[in-house]
């Protein structure tokens, strides 16, 4: 373990001081009760924050509707799986064996949570100026340019540019339960307008398909109230 976690460290160009913060974030819920989770909703609010400054800067003839698709490609979990592959997460990442078994090594939901759990241990560790220079070399070889702006809207982005449409605030999301197996499990995510006092729920595979989910029912929600 230590020999992988070594090698993860070149990798990422970070040295870390307290090395237990990087075995908690390869650490899925089904291998220890010290899992990643955590790490990973940090992680996610880091990253959204860097690729965010990152597209103000190079793109600044988009408008913030554009910003928004264009972030969210370059936030999706494809994009995610892609920079944890890259990074031979897959092969160290700790996982219950029965999540080994039914294939999580390589699942796309799981090595994406993975990689933002990994952003969220270097900030831990060392600070935001790590955590941006890490974020920054990994999207180095990522393609990021205005014709992004063309790929269609998940429903996260849909329902956060409808509330900002109506000067609305953005939603908020919340995991109300986990269900299943360690190995299978299920997230059942509540989303939330808190001006229209409204809540839609959604179920996924990962805490991200859940918030898309609950996003989708919400969109629908406002839309035939609309009608």
């Amino acid at each position: 373990m230590k020999s992988n976690l070594d090698t993860l460290q070149t990798r990422l160009q970070h040295q870390f001081a307290d090395i237990s913060l990087l075995k908690r974030a390869l650490t899925h819920r089904s291998f220890s009760a010290d899992h990643n989770e955590r790490l990973e909703f940090l992680g996610d609010s880091v990253l959204g924050v860097v690729v965010a400054d990152m597209l103000y800067r190079q793109l600044q003839n988009l408008p913030e509707g554009d910003l928004s698709r264009v972030r969210a490609n370059l936030v999706k979990q494809d994009t995610l799986h892609k920079l944890s592959v890259g990074l031979g997460l897959p092969e160290v990442i700790l996982l219950g064996e029965g999540e080994m078994r039914s294939g999580g090594q390589k699942r796309p939901s799981i090595l994406a949570d993975v990689m933002e759990a990994v952003i969220g241990a270097v900030y831990l560790d060392a600070g935001f100026a790590a955590a941006q220079t890490l974020v920054q070399r990994l999207y180095q070889a990522v393609e990021i340019n205005p014709a992004m702006e063309a790929i269609g809207k998940d429903p996260k982005t849909e329902l956060q540019e409808w509330l900002q449409a109506r000067r609305m605030k953005v939603p908020g999301y919340k995991v109300v339960a986990t269900l299943g197996a360690a190995h299978k499990q299920t997230f059942d995510v509540e989303c939330e307008v808190t001006e229209l006092n409204l809540c839609e729920r959604g179920i996924g595979g990962s805490r991200r398909a859940g918030e898309q989910a609950a996003a989708s029912a919400m969109l629908q929600t406002l839309k035939s109230r609309v009608n």
